[in-house]
């Protein structure tokens, strides 16, 4: 496999790359390519926003000089950042000190936490998924819960990073959450032992009749090679012999651009990946596929949900437009953004929305995300049908970025009701033993497809 060149992070809440790499290489094009463009657009803020800054300056001085107690510069200066960051959309925001080492702690790939995915909603702390394994994860924590208490203490209005500095802590130690969930008629506690969260976002597995299932959570660095590597232990575990492949992105929020485009292209021959298409040159760019199928024509079915988001509805995308596999599962999330890292100093960086993304057949998944193939409920959740009715996606989110198609709330809707051809309660699929019902339709579906494929091959 090629090695893959290392782009723009489009991660929905994180990213998971090296630190040191990143900041190098993004430190490099802003000292060669911005700080003209830097210079210029300084130039027309003098030219034309003069009264604007003028009207910032004097509510700064009113501030200083009239408010209840002193208030610090840096406080001001970072809120009124964030102020401006915050009205372009959910996802451009400012790093600071502190927000960078929680950066560079997330990209050493192990920290002492509960294993969570997170975002700040109107004030609250929401999850956007559980990392597989992490302590969360084991306790049933599900996307869309709301945290509003940690040890006792209410969080709603407080920092993200506030919140996330107090989930984290030594391992061993405990901590007890308050979980707000959809279609609970009360909060609930969960008390979580904080674990070393060693990330490991590629997990394998064989299922009856030699399937092949590989879960993706994130898209961090070497993402593809890993997933390579797992169809490798996969064919040699099967004798040579797969009947397919499941690709699992259910909950898996997003990560490096790049990874997601090498990770289409281990199935793919020819023809577009992914473009992206920005304000500048440089922010448009179409990534095309190379020569070879890593699973040589079997059948493969990629499984999504509302927590699939960024990276993941790339690589789902791309095999459906290029009909390579069958999407299977619930709409994605919907994030059809691209972030760039932009630093401003040695310990200070924008994260910006630079670009939007487009899949082969040239539509944007912003706000609407992918429709899968075939749509089938995780009717084994007990709380499946409330959490579907008031579900998280990114059209949910305050000031998102509007898709170019304007698509009609109705179709953002369309999920939500029922599908009649799905009745079998939890209970009945547990008695059963199914308690994953979206993995094990999609095994039944290999089973049988993939006979045909081997019927058809002799």
């Amino acid at each position: 496999m090629r090695p893959a060149k290392k782009v723009k992070p489009v991660s929905q809440s994180n990213f998971k790359t090296s630190f040191a790499t990143l900041f190098r290489a993004a430190a490099l094009v802003s000292a060669v390519a911005l700080i003209p463009a830097a210079t210029a657009g300084l130039a027309a803020v003098d030219a034309r926003s003069g009264p604007q800054f003028g009207k910032l300056l004097a509510v700064y001085q009113r501030i200083k000089s009239d408010y209840v107690e002193p208030i610090d510069d840096d406080k001001l200066v970072k809120g009124a950042i964030d102020g401006m960051l915050a009205s372009l959309d959910p996802h451009s925001s400012y790093l600071d000190v502190r927000e960078f080492n929680n950066l560079k702690t997330q990209t050493e790939g192990s920290y002492g936490g509960l294993g969570l995915s997170v975002t700040l909603d109107d004030g609250a702390v929401k999850v956007i998924a559980p990392i597989k394994g992490g302590p969360a994860e084991k306790a049933g924590l599900k996307a869309g819960d709301f945290i509003t208490h940690l040890d006792g203490k209410l969080i709603f209005g407080g920092s993200l990073d506030e919140a996330v500095d107090s989930m984290r802590g030594a391992p061993g130690s405990q901590i007890r959450i308050t979980i707000f969930r959809q279609g609970r008629e009360e909060p609930f506690d969960v008390t979580l032992t904080r674990q070393i969260i060693d990330l490991k976002p590629v997990e394998w597995q064989i299922k009856d009749n030699n399937v092949g299932v590989i879960s993706v959570s994130s898209f961090s660095e070497n993402i593809a090679a890993d997933v390579a590597k797992a169809w490798g232990e996969i064919r040699t575990k099967t004798g040579g012999h797969p009947t397919g492949l499941i690709l699992d992105l259910r909950e898996n929020p997003g990560g490096l651009l790049d990874e997601a485009v090498a990770l289409s292209d281990l199935f793919l021959d020819k023809g577009v990946i992914v473009s992206q298409r920005g304000r500048s040159a440089r922010d448009t760019e179409t990534y095309n596929a190379t020569p070879g199928d890593m699973a040589k024509g079997l059948p493969v079915i990629v499984l999504i949900d509302e927590g699939s988001a960024s990276a993941s509805e790339i690589v789902a995308g791309a095999l459906q437009d290029q009909h390579r596999a069958l999407i299977m599962g619930q709409r994605s999330f919907g994030k059809g953004s691209v972030q760039t890292l932009i630093p401003l100093s040695k310990d200070t960086a924008l994260k910006l929305t630079t670009a939007r993304y487009f899949t082969p057949s040239g539509r944007s998944v912003q706000e609407g995300g992918i429709d899968p193939d075939v749509a089938v409920p995780q009717i084994s959740d007990a709380d499946r049908r409330a959490r579907q009715l008031r579900s998280f996606r990114e059209s949910d989110l305050r000031g998102h970025l509007i898709n170019e198609a304007k698509l009609e709330d109705k179709d953002l809707e369309k999920d939500k009701t029922d599908d009649p051809r799905f009745k079998l309660t939890p209970e009945q699929l547990k008695a059963k033993g199914i308690t994953d019902f979206q993995l094990y339709y999609a095994v039944q579906t290999i089973e049988h497809t993939g006979a045909r494929f081997a019927a058809n091959s002799r």
